[in-house]
């Protein structure tokens, strides 16, 4: 009911009443000791894979984005984008208010962010992976931090984007304290289009589900997603590859539109091909990563904190247990918990270990070195 009711006109008044609820039983029992908090994690994921495509509860969509019994993909990515963001602006005005002045806490939100890039150096190709960005990153994050959609957007679906109130654009802005990055992967982008010269380049494909609205939502959204498997070291997960610049180019993208705005990275990790306990590919994976967001934070980035996935395997989405990210692997007939290699190396490095730090670092130097300043451990809760 949850789901389905994001959909709905009026559907972020019981989403927010399920944050309210949260807050106040969570937020009062624990808010002297947790400092962060996250609203909702990967609305956007939510978003794409349960009401365009229809792969996630509750299952919503039309074609020809997916074969659903109900549901229009056309309209209610839009809605549940829309209600998500009123309802992450209810807990957070809640939080600011109610809670904030008092226990001096932080609330944010955490979206996966990919990074989208052209694949070929003209500007139709650049436009291309500016709009997925856009539609992927920038739909949720500027109406939280700037108090509406983006032009990007905008252009593309026109009237058929739902609107703010004035007073909602206001409440909207610097709703949030920080800006959680899940990040795994790079994607490239190319311009499609199905004209030449103005004239279509053949007879367009009509029926009753797929409109000029659709195709357009096709062209701004989806593009042409062309993965290169001859560049890009290849992950269990289908659609994640290994691009370790890719992690300091969505932590510069997010620093320049969003004015340099607080970011932790809330997820970063793999679940390799070899999923034996010898994991050396994800301790180079983890050490490339690193190097990238050390050159991020040396060019100034705000970045505050690094959240590796995951501690232990775990029920990953549709995937199941058939995904294993983590540091400890984890029989799941005994619940047996043995650390990999890698957790080995992530607790050496985690403790000041100089040699496993230097190691981290590309073409390391004696004047930077990147080394990880002991704090007081605080709690994160993601609901």
């Amino acid at each position: 009911m949850f789901k389905i009711l994001v959909t709905k006109c009026c559907g972020y008044v019981f989403v927010g009443m399920i944050l309210r609820i949260l807050l106040k039983y969570v937020v009062e029992a624990f808010g002297d000791r947790v400092k962060y908090w996250i609203t909702i994690n990967e609305p956007n994921v939510y978003v794409k894979f349960a009401y365009l495509k229809g792969q996630y509860p509750p299952g919503r969509c039309s074609s020809p984005f997916g074969n659903c019994t109900y549901g229009d993909s056309e309209t209610e990515p839009m809605t549940a984008t829309h209600n998500l963001i009123l309802s992450h602006l209810k807990a957070s005005s809640i939080y600011k208010i109610r809670y904030q002045p008092k226990q001096g806490g932080y609330i944010g939100i955490a979206l996966n962010c990919p990074m989208y890039i052209p694949m070929t150096d003209t500007e139709m190709d650049h436009q291309a992976a500016k709009r997925a960005m856009a539609f992927d990153v920038a739909w949720y994050l500027d109406p939280l931090i700037l108090g509406d959609y983006p032009s990007e957007v905008r252009n593309c679906l026109g009237n058929q984007l739902p609107k703010f109130s004035k007073a909602e654009m206001n409440m909207l802005k610097d709703s949030l304290d920080f800006i959680g990055v899940n990040h795994y992967t790079i994607e490239g982008f190319v311009y499609t289009s199905d004209e030449r010269n103005g004239i279509p380049i053949g007879e367009r494909f009509k029926n009753q589900h797929f409109t000029k609205q659709t195709f357009y939502f096709l062209i701004c959204f989806t593009l042409l997603l062309i993965k290169s498997f001859i560049f890009y070291l290849q992950t269990e997960m289908p659609r994640f590859f290994v691009v370790p610049d890719s992690l300091e180019k969505i932590i510069g993208y997010l620093k320049a539109r969003y004015n340099n705005k607080p970011m932790f990275v809330t997820e970063n990790g793999i679940s390799p091909l070899d999923q034996t306990t010898e994991d050396s590919k994800r301790i180079e994976y983890h050490k490339s990563y690193l190097a990238a967001l050390t050159q991020a934070i040396k060019e100034d980035a705000d970045v505050r904190g690094y959240f590796e996935w995951s501690l232990m395997d775990n029920f990953e989405w549709i995937f199941g247990y058939s995904m294993r990210f983590g540091l400890y692997h984890v029989d799941y007939h005994t619940m047996k918990r043995t650390p990999r290699l890698s957790a080995i190396w992530y607790k050496n490095f985690l403790t000041n270990d100089i040699q496993t730090s230097q190691s981290v670092i590309k073409n390391p130097t004696k004047d930077h070195n990147f080394h990880v300043t002991k704090t007081n451990a605080t709690l994160s809760w993601s609901f």
